[in-house]
């Protein structure tokens, strides 16, 4: 045995010390070849990974233009806001404008290395990454600010490695093309805090009412408290939760150095104290809504819910709400009217409600609603100061300002009187207010009638728009022919057909409200057309405009002078005729204007202006249906008209319509329509155009000597006739 180890033991020593280094390098050189192979086999690996996943990872381009979807803000002509639309409740704040306070606490409780890491937090990962893996599960995260505005941008919230994996490649991505302080922005801005807040600055507004540079500490902490759980910490919902959560941010903040020990103490103590918005963002709800079509249809979907525009509009909020005060208490009147005179079984007022039965197992009926649209423009710029597309925009958003084709009845009879007077025709020319037959071709024959179905003879064209004789507008578009009418209002802004064919001169074509208002403005405009118009301009997210609407269009469609006495003629209609229910009503400031209703007394207007607003309003069943025997523009259109110009005036100054160069003043005999004698005892001043006045005395007075001004009775321009209203009978 001895032998045998003596033998070992000298073999052992036989072995040289080149052998031995040859054995050691041999192994050192097998264990780092080892080593390389694992580590290349290691890095082929993670490159091939990446690979897969590189084509899940948002782009270079993608990363380089991160932009927030972003609400679509509408405002009034003074700037205030009125409207918003949008797919996600968000605006965006500034990196140095948000509160120091606000930022530390989400570095605090969020985010403590985040100016020292990359994007990731490689010992705070390993820690979880342990932990998840003892329990075979994901419970706990690692996720660094910059991960979760990963998550947020281009990824969900699955619990999974494939999930957590990806993040962690985006979250570098984003380190390497951002700053620190513009991933804190864009996190901020982007973070959804519940009750359809995105972003801080929607949240301030929401939960406080407040900017965000008014947050107190408080305020911040209850929002950095609902990030991890906004719905389940909202301090709207669970007040005991959000409570806890801001304490618990406090905390965190005091022990990261942002709070000495009774600062904290302090503010932990405060109650939870949230103040939801009170501005009525709403306003205006037919208009608003002809404001979002348009910009759907001329920028598209993703510009009005998520562009971020700023759209500054012609809209004055304070007038609105005055058009849609008048305009309720006139059709809740008429409807209570309708309540009382006709009961729930007539089916002329009545409608059945779908899918609904009584006790008895009978349908329900219900009233129809009388509707309402009112459009008031500004003379001198086309602006469209209030707009009343119907009762209740809830009930049914049909705008009948814009989208309804109404028949406007004797508010349609400026038209032919206006072509009348620019071809010549003079405000003392006699037209017969007499019977007429007319041959309508395919159907019987035609005896037009007036309202109150009486004629008084020849009148003065003043007399008969005045009055709104039926008859003479008829004799009148017969002599100037009905073409020469279309002509004109289409100069004037309407667009809709019109018939030629003599109940043109009562209103039978349809209108649109706003063209009809818009149309009446170039009268006081002085013969100038100014298109209608709703949006001044239009900026996007980064303050370029992209449309700019204001500057002012304007075409002269009629002579100074002929608009003028258009003018005159209608304020004669305020004054003494079938719209002097403006002035009972106590609206004293100079104004003219023009009531209709439409045949069996369906549709009631009243058009008006002064020199500084037209304005139009309308009412009526959608489904033409009387209003009822003696319902009228006069009872009906005129009171809301009032209501509203005396509110709109209210602090603008009192002016007067220009009188122009070329206009003539001189008497004339009533019962001739020719200049006045000293033996004419029915006389009126009237006026002309220099080159229409007339030159004839009167033949049915001759003067015994030369004639003096002022010496023959003049009578007023008062009504002869009952003239509660023009209806249009056909």
């Amino acid at each position: 045995m001895r032998v045998r180890e003596t033998g070992l033991l000298l073999t052992d020593r036989m072995k040289s010390p080149d052998q031995k280094k040859f054995r050691r390098d041999r192994l050192r050189t097998m264990l780092v070849g080892l080593v390389a192979l694992a580590l290349l086999l290691l890095a082929v690996a993670a490159y091939k990974t990446y690979r897969v996943y590189q084509s899940d990872l948002p782009s270079f381009e993608q990363l380089h233009n991160i932009e927030p979807s972003l609400k679509t803000k509408i405002y009034d002509r003074n700037g205030i806001l009125i409207q918003e639309f949008f797919s996600e409740n968000r605006a965006l704040t500034p990196f140095d404008q948000m509160p120091p306070d606000l930022v530390n606490m989400l570095l605090a409780s969020e985010d403590r290395k985040f100016y020292d890491h990359w994007g990731i937090d490689v010992r705070r990962v390993l820690v979880v990454a342990f932990s998840n893996l003892l329990s075979w599960d994901i419970k706990a995260g690692a996720s660094t600010i910059t991960q979760q505005l990963a998550r947020m941008l281009f990824l969900n919230r699955e619990q999974t490695f494939d999930r957590k994996f990806k993040e962690a490649l985006t979250a570098v991505k984003l380190e390497r093309t951002y700053s620190k302080q513009e991933i804190l922005e864009m996190y901020l801005n982007q973070y959804y805090f519940g009750s359809g807040a995105y972003g801080v600055a929607a949240a301030a507004h929401n939960f406080f009412g407040k900017n965000v540079a008014e947050l107190t500490i408080s305020d911040d902490a209850v929002l950095i408290g609902m990030l991890k759980a906004p719905n389940s910490n909202s301090p709207f919902r669970y007040p005991d939760r959000a409570l806890k959560a801001r304490n618990r941010v406090l905390y965190s903040y005091y022990t990261y150095g942002g709070l000495n020990r009774a600062q904290y103490d302090s503010l932990k103590d405060e109650p939870l104290v949230v103040t939801p918005p009170s501005e009525n963002v709403g306003d205006a709800p037919y208009f608003t809504e002809e404001i979002r079509q348009y910009i759907f249809d001329r920028y598209g979907e993703s510009m009005l819910y998520s562009g971020g525009l700023k759209v500054f509009t012609s809209l004055d909020v304070g007038l609105q709400r005055a058009a849609e005060a008048a305009v309720a208490r006139k059709v809740d009147s008429l409807r209570a009217r309708i309540e009382r005179m006709y009961t729930l079984g007539n089916p002329d007022y009545t409608e059945l409600l779908p899918d609904t039965v009584d006790a008895q197992g009978r349908p329900i009926r219900a009233y129809k609603h009388v509707q309402g649209a009112f459009v008031a423009i500004d003379n001198a710029t086309g602006d469209v100061l209030a707009l009343v597309g119907g009762r209740s925009f809830e009930a049914t958003k049909y705008n009948r300002a814009t989208q309804g084709r109404l028949q406007p009845g004797s508010a349609f009879k400026p038209f032919v009187y206006t072509a009348a007077v620019d071809n010549g025709f003079r405000t003392s020319d006699l037209i017969d207010d007499l019977p007429i037959v007319l041959d309508i071709p395919g159907a019987s024959q035609w005896r037009p009638h007036n309202f109150d179905d009486k004629f008084m003879g020849p009148i003065t064209l003043r007399d008969g728009i005045r009055l709104s004789r039926n008859l003479v507008a008829i004799r009148l578009l017969l002599r100037i022919k009905p073409e020469q009418a279309i002509f004109y209002a289409r100069r004037m802004g309407i667009t809709t057909p019109l018939q030629a064919n003599p109940s043109l001169a009562l209103g039978t074509s349809e209108v649109i409200p706003i063209e009809l208002v818009s149309a009446f403005s170039v009268f006081p405009n002085k013969g100038i057309h100014i298109p209608y118009r709703m949006i001044h301009k239009i900026v996007d997210r980064y303050g370029s405009v992209i449309e700019d609407n204001t500057a002012i269009q304007k075409e002269e469609v009629l002579s100074e002078q002929t608009s003028y006495i258009m003018v005159n003629l209608m304020q004669s209609v305020v004054d003494a005729g079938t719209g002097r229910g403006v002035r009972s009503r106590g609206f004293t400031r100079p104004a003219a204007g023009k009531t209709g209703t439409s045949n069996n007394f369906c549709d009631n207007w009243f058009i008006g202006f002064t020199p500084q607003i037209t304005a139009g309003a309308w009412v009526g069943f959608d489904v033409k249906t009387s209003l009822g025997r003696s319902q009228d523009g006069a009872k009906n259109g005129v009171p809301i008209w009032t209501e509203f110009m005396m509110a709109a005036h209210d602090t603008l100054p009192i002016l007067d319509f220009e009188e122009p160069e070329g206009i003539v003043h001189a008497d004339v005999c009533l019962e001739s329509g020719e200049l006045a004698t000293d033996r004419c005892t029915d006389v009126r001043t009237e006026i002309f155009t220099a080159d229409s006045q007339p030159t004839q005395r009167c033949r049915l007075h001759p003067s015994s000597g030369r004639y003096s001004a002022g010496a023959a009775a003049r009578r007023p321009a008062a009504p002869d006739v009952d003239t509660s209203e023009d209806r249009t009978h056909f």
